[in-house]
């Protein structure tokens, strides 16, 4: 369930803003976790872990691995992007994509030829990828968030 914050302007996007259970990569006991901490969608994670210093006390909060807390965060910053989402996220992130800023600035073919090859890698899968236009779309939007 998307709960998408409206834009101000026409030059600017709605973001994703997705439930904390939607979000890729966390086990049932992290989600029941974060939601006992008040942690209910991305957005609310992005925001209550917005420097190293509130991710490490977030971690030793959540007794988790630091590392587990900046995935969670790139996730959900990933995920802001509307044609990224919760769908998405996992596989730009495992594709070496850690956040929007990262993105905005990567060439399509390049970033499309990457996933192809880690969809081809894990899942000996090309149909699998999404398409160029799709690619090209998340840069896109990617742009107009950092903009």
């Amino acid at each position: 369930m998307s709960q998408n914050r409206q834009p101000q302007d026409s030059n600017k996007i709605s973001l994703g803003d997705w439930a904390i259970e939607e979000l890729p990569g966390l086990n049932s006991e992290e989600r029941s976790q974060l939601l006992e901490c008040g942690i209910t969608t991305t957005g609310m994670l992005i925001s209550q872990a917005n420097s190293p210093a509130a991710k490490v006390a977030l971690s030793n909060q959540l007794k988790v691995n630091l590392e587990r807390v900046n995935k969670w965060v790139a996730l959900a910053d990933l995920a802001r992007i509307p044609s990224v989402g919760v769908e998405y996220c996992g596989l730009l992130l495992h594709a070496g994509v850690v956040s929007v800023a990262q993105l905005r600035n990567m060439l399509t073919y390049r970033l499309h030829k990457q996933i192809l090859g880690l969809q081809v890698a894990t899942m000996q899968r090309r149909d699998l990828c999404p398409t160029i236009e799709q690619v090209q779309l998340w840069i896109q939007q990617a742009q107009r968030i950092m903009n």
